[in-house]
C-alpha cells in the first residue's frame, strides 16, 4: 500500500503542472527578443476645447454678476477679418501740400550746405532784433526803476518767442505784472502775465526789488523781414497802475537778417544748435 500511495501522488503533481503551471518553452517562442525595450501602454488624453463664442459671452456675463470678479478676456480683431483693407493710400493734391515754415526750410538748407561744404560756412538767419539798448545795460536803469516803479531789465528772442525779465519795486506783497504786446501796430493787442522769479535785497538805501519773467509767443509769420513786435510792461499794486513803455516809444523788435559763421568742426553739433 505505501508504494501505491507514492505513485499516485507523483501522478497528481504531474497533471497539475501540465494543466495550470507555466510553460517556459512556449512563452519564449511567442515574445520578442530580450534586447527590445519593455512595452508600455499608451495613454491618450483629449485636449479640452475652448468654449464657443456664445458660451464665452455667457461666462463673461456670469463673471460680471459675481461681485469682485473681473473678466480678463481680451479680444483681438484684425482688419482683414472684418473685411477692411490692411493699407490705406492717401493721394495729396497740389493744394493739399503741407505748408512748411520758412525758418524750417532755411535750417534744412543750412544743414545741407554744411554737409557738402569743405570750409567754414557763412550764412544769415532771420530773427527779431531789439531796436533799443537793453535797459539793464543803461546807466540810468536804477533811476528809471525808482521813477516808474517798474522797468524792463532784458529781453531775448528765439524761434519760439520772446523771453525777458522785469524789475518792480516791492511796494506791497500783492502785485501783478504783465506785458501788453502787438504784432500790427496796436490794431489788436494781447497781454500775458509775468511770473515772480526772485527778489533783490535792499542796497544803497533803495527798496527791495522783485524780478518777474515773461514769455511772448511769436507766430512763425513774424520771422520775415521787417516784421515788428511792440510791447510795454504793466505793474499793478495797491490799486495803482504803473507802466514802462520805453518813455512813450514802446519797446520794439524788428525781424532782420543776422549774419552767422559756422566752423566746419561744428557740423556734427549743428543739429543740437538748432
Amino acid at each position: 500500500p505505501p508504494a501505491v500511495h507514492t505513485s499516485s501522488s507523483l501522478t497528481l503533481r504531474s497533471s497539475t503542472l501540465a494543466k495550470g503551471g507555466p510553460q517556459p518553452n512556449k512563452l519564449q517562442s511567442s515574445t520578442s527578443s530580450s534586447c527590445d525595450p519593455a512595452l508600455r501602454p499608451i495613454i491618450r488624453r483629449r485636449a479640452r476645447s475652448l468654449p464657443a463664442s456664445t458660451e464665452r459671452r455667457k461666462l463673461a456675463a456670469v463673471q460680471r454678476q459675481v461681485p469682485g470678479c473681473q473678466s480678463r478676456m481680451n479680444r483681438v480683431r484684425f482688419a482683414d477679418a472684418l473685411g477692411l483693407e490692411l493699407t490705406e493710400v492717401k493721394v495729396f493734391q497740389t493744394g493739399e501740400d503741407p505748408s512748411i515754415p520758412l525758418h524750417v526750410l532755411s535750417r534744412l538748407s543750412i544743414n545741407s550746405d554744411l554737409w557738402y561744404s569743405s570750409s567754414d560756412l557763412e550764412f544769415t538767419m532771420q530773427c527779431l532784433v531789439p531796436d533799443f539798448q537793453q535797459p539793464a545795460d543803461c546807466m540810468d536803469f536804477s533811476s528809471r526803476l525808482q521813477e516808474q516803479q517798474v522797468c524792463l531789465e532784458r529781453v531775448t528772442s528765439s524761434d519760439l518767442g520772446l523771453s525777458g525779465t522785469i524789475q518792480v519795486r516791492n511796494v506791497a506783497f500783492e502785485k501783478r505784472v504783465s506785458v501788453r504786446y502787438t504784432f500790427n501796430q496796436w490794431k489788436s493787442l494781447h497781454e500775458v502775465c509775468a511770473h515772480w522769479h526772485s527778489s533783490i535785497p535792499e542796497k544803497n538805501g533803495q527798496d527791495q526789488v522783485d524780478v518777474f519773467t515773461f514769455f511772448l509767443p511769436v507766430p512763425p509769420f513774424l520771422l520775415q523781414l521787417s516784421s515788428v513786435v511792440q510791447f510795454a510792461a504793466r505793474y499793478q499794486v495797491n490799486g495803482q497802475e504803473y507802466w514802462d513803455n520805453n518813455r512813450g516809444k514802446n519797446y520794439s523788435l524788428t525781424c532782420r537778417s543776422h549774419p552767422l559763421k559756422m566752423p566746419r568742426e561744428c557740423e556734427e553739433s549743428w543739429i543740437h544748435f538748432i
